[in-house]
């Protein structure tokens, strides 16, 4: 996927910088969708995708080089965002296609995942696609071979404007209870196993803001107070990422 103008600087543009600090405040609901999606043996989603600011230090130049450009096979771990470019430099030198890379929620500018033909997100293309008249966005929605919507109501989740409902609970949160239950009964250790980064089941549900798999973790008494090797509990998360309606499951 290539979008065809790149960005250099959106200092000088409100509406672009506010469009990445939407992006950011919604990723959670990316990175919910995202984490079903790697669950599932049937794909639901035709792509999912996260626009990253990559900055090149530049001799004599006060401020950065910057483009934006799109990763995918993105994982997340509630601080960190990593996955591979797929997008050519149009300048850079530090970065290339191909190239697996780490950054920080706050180095995000945009997230989009498309089911269905429909997409979600897409924040700044939503902001492209505002200045452009009728026959140009048709244009444009056909070359991505995406219905993008109205750019003045950017949709987050599935279904939302039919199931609004899932804007709190992802259906499959709730569909999958029973099996998560079996899953526990037959495999207990699973509760209190820690990976390599110290992440617990009840840490990476809270971070993609199940909030029944959240409860169903914590009727098998799940430990709230174990951190993950950045210090971090599932709580801590929860917060971090804005994750209300779980909050108070975490904090009792």
């Amino acid at each position: 996927m290539e979008e065809k103008i790149i960005f250099y600087s959106e200092a000088d543009n409100p509406e672009m910088i506010k469009a990445f600090h939407k992006a950011q405040e919604t990723f959670r609901y990316f990175w919910r969708e995202l984490s079903w999606e790697y669950r599932r043996i049937i794909p639901g989603l035709d792509l999912a995708c996260v626009k990253v600011a990559f900055m090149e230090q530049v001799a004599h130049q006060a401020k950065p080089m910057v483009e934006h450009m799109w990763i995918n096979q993105v994982a997340f771990d509630g601080d960190t965002i990593s996955g591979v470019l797929i997008n050519d430099p149009n300048e850079l030198t530090n970065v290339r296609n191909g190239d697996f890379v780490e950054i920080p929620l706050s180095q995000i500018s945009d997230w989009l995942f498309s089911s269905q033909g429909n997409a979600y997100g897409g924040f700044t293309i939503q902001q492209l696609r505002a200045a452009m008249g009728p026959q140009e966005r048709e244009e444009h929605d056909e070359a991505w071979g995406l219905n993008f919507g109205d750019y003045n109501d950017i949709l987050l989740v599935y279904e939302q404007k039919k199931h609004p409902e899932n804007l709190i609970e992802h259906p499959m949160s709730i569909n999958m209870k029973d099996s998560l239950v079996e899953f526990l009964k037959a495999h207990p250790l699973e509760i209190t196993n820690q990976d390599e980064g110290g992440y617990t089941l009840l840490h990476r549900e809270a971070i993609a803001g199940n909030r029944s798999s959240v409860e169903t973790l914590l009727q098998f008494n799940a430990d709230k107070n174990i951190k993950t090797s950045n210090g971090k509990t599932a709580l801590d998360y929860a917060k971090q990422l804005g994750w209300e309606h779980i909050v108070p499951l975490l904090a009792d």
